[in-house]
């Protein structure tokens, strides 16, 4: 995280004043948000959900990556998009929606999907990173260019009523080729999900960016949450690190 935290304005001390009165926050937690820069990758169900929170809670930049253009089918769960917007690229909506939400905040608008040819230079510009992405070739990709430069990286996935989330934080906890040393062959690009579901989920990646970022609370690391919105039961299980992994098996 950056060492250099511009002091809050009296606006900002304003916005911010009920997140300012949680213990172990404070005004450090807020200027540590503004001081920094979150990756999101994809800005649908789940990562518009994470973008939107950041936004609320006063991160000063984020990186959006997700190409593609707004369809009748985002409109259930990708609350970014607007009716207005079908036909059009997909980050212009969420960019605009976001800017209305939080005029100070700084976007870094990138219309691409993350891939092994830009991972590395999208985490770079980044403090943290949150992984929405519902391929695991992009996932992966993350993975590697945020192990390998030291950067934390939320994950979050959603199934039709289940959630799962933990927290990397390299040279410390495993990482997700650690857990998944190959892609599931049941993970698809569309499946079934409720917009409650994905909210859910990414409302607690948020939460887990804000914790790493200002240093309150315990963030997941080491540990996956797993969520079934049907029943409401939890469950958090501790995650160890595969030997031999070949992305941080040397760190």
């Amino acid at each position: 995280m950056s060492a250099d935290r511009p002091p809050l304005t009296d606006e900002e001390r304003a916005i911010y004043e009920w997140q300012l009165w949680v213990h172990d926050f404070g005004e450090a937690g807020q200027e540590a948000l503004k001081a920094a820069t979150v990756m999101v990758s994809r800005i649908g169900g789940l990562g518009g959900m994470v973008a939107y929170q950041l936004a609320a809670a006063g991160v000063g930049r984020l990186v959006l990556a997700h190409a593609g253009d707004v369809k009748h089918s985002d409109l259930n769960r990708q609350l970014l998009m607007t009716h207005a917007a079908l036909g059009t690229s997909r980050l212009d909506c969420a960019v605009a929606r976001l800017r209305e939400l939080n005029p100070r905040l700084d976007i870094v608008a990138v219309p691409e999907n993350v891939s092994d040819a830009n991972a590395d230079e999208l985490v770079s510009q980044a403090d943290v990173v949150v992984d929405c992405a519902p391929l695991f070739e992009e996932r992966f990709a993350m993975n590697r260019a945020a192990v390998s430069q030291g950067k934390p990286i939320v994950e979050c996935a959603m199934y039709e009523l289940q959630a799962q989330i933990t927290s990397v934080i390299p040279g410390e906890t495993p990482c997700l080729a650690c857990i998944y040393p190959a892609p599931p062959p049941e993970w698809k690009r569309e499946f079934p999900v409720f917009g409650a579901v994905s909210g859910s989920v990414g409302c607690l990646g948020a939460m887990e960016a804000i914790k790493i970022i200002s240093g309150m609370g315990e963030p997941l690391a080491g540990r996956l949450l797993t969520l079934d919105l049907g029943s409401m039961e939890t469950r958090t299980m501790r995650l160890t690190r595969r030997p031999g992994c070949d992305v941080c098996g040397s760190r």
